[in-house]
């Protein structure tokens, strides 16, 4: 069973949650997971929106572009699974099948599954990407988190307009 949700009653579970990472889940050539840690939920032109960052070097992205929608998997009450995070946060969907390590939950909305170990789910679609102008970010992030990199390893900002939130429940 997948019972909706406000994805705003969540916004505090989400963003405790962002820093140890959740899961954006992309479905272009086949089923892919990546950890992230940076994101922000908002509202824009009247729209409930969540914001994700991309280095432009991974497998995600070229998924994003050629799909224009990806799903968010949250764990609740801060139940990460260690194998998980390692499997999605350190090896490329582009080597291994990552739906070989992940139980995936049918999608309500859109084309990408969730993830039943992190239940709440939230379904997307870009509305908006931009990729990072280094010129006009401060010194200490540059130093931070972009010194000494390649030209295409800087992150794209992609703005999703949220279509679809819900709890994956385990009788489901």
């Amino acid at each position: 069973m997948k019972e909706k949700v406000n994805v705003f009653d969540y916004a505090e579970t989400i963003a405790k949650a962002l820093r140890p990472g959740i899961l954006l889940n992309s479905n272009g050539d086949k089923f892919n997971s990546m950890v992230i840690g940076w994101g922000h939920l908002g509202v824009i032109w009247h729209d409930d929106t969540f914001c994700v960052y991309v280095r432009q070097s991974r497998y995600t992205k070229a998924q994003l572009d050629k799909t224009g929608e990806f799903t968010l998997s949250v764990p609740l009450d801060g139940k990460i699974d260690p194998e998980i995070v390692r499997v999605c946060g350190t090896l490329s969907g582009r080597d291994i099948d990552k739906a070989d390590y992940v139980t995936l939950a049918e999608p309500r909305t859109n084309h990408t599954p969730g993830i039943r170990e992190y239940p709440l789910t939230i379904e997307c679609e870009i509305i908006y990407s931009q990729d990072q102008d280094l010129s006009k970010m401060p010194a200490d992030v540059i130093g931070r988190y972009y010194s000494g990199i390649d030209e295409g390893v800087h992150h794209t900002m992609y703005l999703a307009r949220i279509v679809d939130a819900y709890i994956i429940r385990e009788d489901e």
